[in-house]
């Protein structure tokens, strides 16, 4: 097995990249001005945004692969890990911003990190934006960079942070913008996420695994769980453990009408360990107990 790189400092990062240390919890420098990191595999204990260049090349997406010239933004948490190919001769230009979760602790980011979701995508669910919208992330980088390059004092902390903020806010609006220029393609993933759920329940799954999880559907297609997650959300107006839910709930109905079966039997039939937990959540999507129902019908 590979051995993975830990790498769990801005100051360790730093030396892999042979780039000074300006503050030991935040990082920005131009990728084409810094040594690749050698080939392998990392973990990052820290928040990582790369933008890179205009020859950005090609990408896989889901099952696809896409070539995009407008420049890509790629986002790590802490805690991931990444494999890395690099070729000696290759550095890509671009920007990079990388910050230590104890930098932004006490800042009104720290209480919004959590919010943006695609931190924890897949690299190949990576934000690919227009030479417009690079100005912007760019102007924001540069924003940052110049206050690292200040001497530090008791202002730098929340402008470095507001700055930061105010990146993630438009990549926020970014991403929303290519969930809807992907529409066909997103309308062609919630078609398959609906055939999943009546696949699962039609089989013997529920009973061999259990309750289905917005994982389990998300890995199905070849999606992390946040974007798989966001994007169900944003084209259908429901969460994708609503969707779930709801199938759930609708497949519970028609077996209600079973008389030949007990409750509980239909509770283990559609993957549930204690038939109290089913008839909780059929009393509160449906407003009565599955027994009241069996009876009204």
């Amino acid at each position: 097995m590979e051995e993975i790189l830990k790498v769990e400092s801005i100051s360790q990062y730093n030396a892999l990249k042979e780039i000074a240390t300006r503050h030991p919890l935040i990082t920005s420098f131009d990728s084409s001005t810094a040594k690749p990191l050698s080939s392998g595999k990392y973990r990052f204990e820290f928040y990582a945004i790369f933008l890179k260049g205009v020859n950005c090349g090609e990408l896989k997406y889901g099952r696809s692969s896409y070539d995009y010239e407008e420049g890509t933004l790629v986002f790590m948490g802490p805690g991931q890990v990444v494999g890395i190919k690099s070729a000696k001769d290759y550095n890509p230009k671009g920007n990079a911003l990388l910050f230590h979760p104890d930098f932004i602790k006490g800042t009104s980011l720290a209480e919004k990190m959590h919010t943006y979701s695609f931190f924890s995508y897949e690299l190949n669910e990576a934000l690919h934006i227009s030479e417009k919208e690079q100005q912007i992330i760019k102007e924001l980088f540069s924003k940052i960079d110049y206050e690292l390059d200040q001497n530090i004092d008791k202002h730098s902390k929340t402008i470095i942070a507001n700055n930061i903020e105010l990146l993630l806010n438009y990549c926020d609006r970014f991403y929303d913008r290519q969930f809807i220029t992907r529409e066909n393609l997103n309308q062609g993933i919630v078609s398959k996420f609906e055939r999943l759920l009546n696949d699962y329940f039609q089989s013997e799954n529920p009973q061999k695994i259990g309750l289905p999880s917005v994982s389990y559907f998300a890995e199905a297609l070849n999606l992390s769980p946040n974007y798989f997650g966001d994007l169900i959300k944003k084209e259908t107006g429901k969460s994708a453990i609503d969707h779930i839910h709801l199938k759930l709930i609708d497949v519970a109905k028609d077996r209600i009408f079973d008389t030949e079966k007990s409750i509980s039997q239909i509770a283990y039939e559609l993957g549930f360990k204690y038939p109290q937990h089913f008839n909780r959540m059929f009393k509160k999507n449906t407003g009565c107990t599955p027994n009241e129902y069996r009876l009204q019908n």
